[in-house]
């Protein structure tokens, strides 16, 4: 590691940005902005983490989805990344400062079924859904249309992908009761 450190910007400070938004204003988005992309990674982690334990007859299928699933989670939080930085904030990349601005709870370490870890996956995809639904409230109330639309064409995304885990839930299957016991 470069011993020598030439600080460009301090974590947790408002830069100028060339988008002319004011810094008090900026300094809430940023803040909201940092949860969503803190919130991304422990979703992505945890879709991640089911993507490799899933086994049963549908493996193959939600194996794909989930893949899919934090693969978009990750494109979502770069974009809130590159967003943050545009508009003069330090988007949070250290897992302690993650961990203390996410919002959601995470899956413990142990391998559930199926079933369990998905119907918490969607639990997590609901505070996440929410927490968007204030974040571009706030960004349109103080004049940021710009973090309002990204926010809002990623929300369709989000919720895309619950009503996917929804589906996945339900109790129609293919598989016949004799096969389980």
């Amino acid at each position: 590691m470069n011993t020598q450190k030439s600080l460009r910007q301090e974590a947790g400070t408002v830069g100028e940005n060339p988008v002319r938004l004011d810094e008090e204003k900026t300094a809430q988005i940023i803040e909201a902005l940092n949860t969503d992309l803190a919130d991304a990674y422990v979703l992505y982690h945890q879709l991640h983490k089911h993507h490799w334990n899933v086994e049963g007859a549908e493996f193959r299928d939600i194996h794909v989805f989930l893949q899919e699933a934090y693969e978009a989670v990750e494109a979502a939080a770069d974009e809130v990344a590159e967003r943050l930085q545009a508009i003069g904030g330090v988007p949070h990349a250290s897992m302690p400062a993650l961990t203390e601005a996410s919002t959601v709870d995470p899956e413990d370490e142990d391998v559930y079924d199926i079933r369990t870890s998905l119907q918490n996956d969607l639990e997590m995809y609901g505070d996440i859904i929410e927490s968007y639904r204030e974040h571009i409230e706030l960004a349109e109330g103080l004049g940021d249309p710009t973090t309002a639309h990204m926010l809002r064409e990623q929300l369709v995304d989000i919720e895309e992908h619950a009503h996917h885990l929804e589906h996945y839930l339900e109790d129609d299957t293919l598989v016949l009761e004799s096969s389980t016991k």
